[in-house]
């Protein structure tokens, strides 16, 4: 071969594909493989033709075709095949070489990943890619972590090819995360951050037409005005545009079954908060608000059954100012939601040992990637005031929208209450927003009834120590 290739991708799925098509348009020689290997000589026929490509029908040749130190991508599905591929090139590889996992993989696989990997003398990369096909193909978001000294080996091209922001257009939403599983972390973090964005929009939309039966004209107008102020955003933009695809006599999105789908980073992100006690309150509720639309034979069934408030006059003379109420509360909810999964990175960081940067995260966000929003900048800004800020919505701009928002805040979930319209990610936010500025809850009470039936012992407000009672000799006796 006259020429050797600067980069190696493994998987010609559209993702795989379009990344490619995006690394070979910034200047670089690709050699592609795919374990169907017919799919290599269409993708060469087709799509790759005249290109600076090179097909390879086995991974052996791939290797072979790549300048070294070997950068070899994987963008193939998660899981067992990640670990066969890496079984596979280590024995063809030299000490140095470098290989990525850009798919959707659990932290906890790069972790281990990153380990084995290093022990065999070579370099591993697990990186978080955001934005669909359409970023992949044009500039997406990029959140690689894993072997520190491979990112000076891939940083050229992986920031060529994320998307930009910036007045000049040149910042990349591209930058080191941090050692081992950071990067996928931080993307998992970014996944469910965007299932809380998508069910907030979801009840937005479905106050305005279950209040005001907007009709889908109105909407989009009602979203593109949103698009314009605070609220701009990728998600914000296609529900605006979603509005407007009509079918036949009809508006397709009236026509979509109400049963949403999930891939499980949401459910990750809800599970590992657990793991480490931090209440990521909005992603929990998203992500059961889509198991519960799953049940969609049940809800049918338990419509016939189960009744509401009824008929509620709710005397609303001013439609303007509704639809700017739930505009206020769709924003301060989610303010809030992000403010619980930088919350998140900060204590998966501590647990970790992740150098996180979250201005820097929030940069990664800002264009490219399905959450980019105007409103990141905010957040960045957040950071570089104050690296160490305990929660967004302690900074001044947080705190202050917040605030004027509240009044309308709560007011949208008052009305929802009243009204029968399921709002579980509005009225969590507003949970989790009065719990966190309460000095005291009621958790005194639920300490009680564990050091009453466990024995699990309790601190108190007025000496130091730790204490247990003998609730049954203490208590007053029942005098029946």
């Amino acid at each position: 071969m006259s020429e050797l290739c600067d980069f190696g991708l493994i998987g010609l799925a559209v993702m795989g594909e379009n990344l490619a098509l995006n690394v070979e348009s910034r200047g670089y020689r690709v050699a592609v493989f795919n374990r169907t290997v017919d799919k290599v000589d269409t993708f060469m026929q087709g799509r790759a033709a005249g290109k600076e490509f090179v097909g390879c029908h086995s991974i052996e040749e791939l290797v072979q075709a790549l300048e070294r130190p070997r950068k070899v991508m994987l963008l193939v599905k998660a899981g067992a095949a990640v670990d066969a591929f890496i079984d596979q090139l280590i024995p063809l590889l030299d000490p140095g070489d470098v290989i990525i996992d850009g798919g959707n993989t659990h932290f906890t696989d790069t972790e281990r990943r990153t380990k084995y990997v290093e022990e065999k003398g070579l370099l591993f990369i697990g990186t978080g890619v955001s934005g669909g096909e359409e970023g992949a193909l044009k500039g997406p978001s990029m959140m690689p972590g894993g072997s520190p000294d491979a990112w000076p080996l891939v940083k050229p091209i992986f920031q060529a090819i994320a998307a930009k922001v910036g007045p000049q257009n040149d910042i990349p939403c591209c930058e080191w995360v941090g050692p081992r599983g950071a990067g996928h972390y931080v993307k998992m973090v970014h996944n469910g951050i965007e299932y809380g964005d998508m069910q907030l929009i979801c009840e937005a939309y479905a106050m305005l037409q279950g209040v005001l039966n907007l009709s889908n004209d109105e909407l989009y107008e009602v979203f593109a005005e949103w698009n314009r102020g605070e609220l701009q955003s990728y998600l914000i933009e296609i529900s605006r545009d979603i509005f407007s695809v009509r079918d036949g006599d009809g508006h397709l999105v009236d026509r979509i079954l109400d049963v949403a789908g999930a891939k499980g980073t949401g459910k990750w992100m809800s599970q590992l908060a657990l793991d480490l006690g931090v209440p990521s309150t909005l992603v929990t509720a998203a992500v059961y608000a889509r198991c519960l639309s799953a049940q969609k034979e049940a809800r049918v069934r338990a419509s016939k059954v189960l009744s509401g408030p009824g008929q509620v006059d709710l005397q609303i003379t001013d439609r303007d100012a509704f639809i700017e109420q739930v505009r206020q509360a769709l924003y301060a909810s989610k303010i809030t939601s992000y403010a619980q999964g930088f919350v998140q990175l900060q204590e998966a960081a501590k647990e970790h040992h992740w150098p996180l940067d979250y201005g820097a995260c929030a940069l990664l966000w800002r264009g490219g990637c399905i959450i980019r929003a105007q409103f990141l900048d905010r957040i960045k800004e957040a950071f570089d005031d104050n690296a160490h800020l305990e929660n967004l919505l302690l900074h001044p701009y947080f705190k202050d929208a917040v605030q004027k928002a509240q009044p309308a805040w709560r007011e949208i979930v008052v009305t929802a209450t009243r009204m029968g319209i399921p709002v579980p990610a509005f009225s969590t936010a507003l949970a989790y927003y009065d719990g966190y500025r309460s000095a005291r809850l009621p958790a005194n009470l639920l300490q009680a009834q564990r050091d009453y039936f466990g024995a699990h012992t309790y601190q108190r407000t007025d000496r130091e120590g730790v204490f247990h009672t003998e609730w049954l000799q203490e208590r007053r006796q029942p005098e029946d």
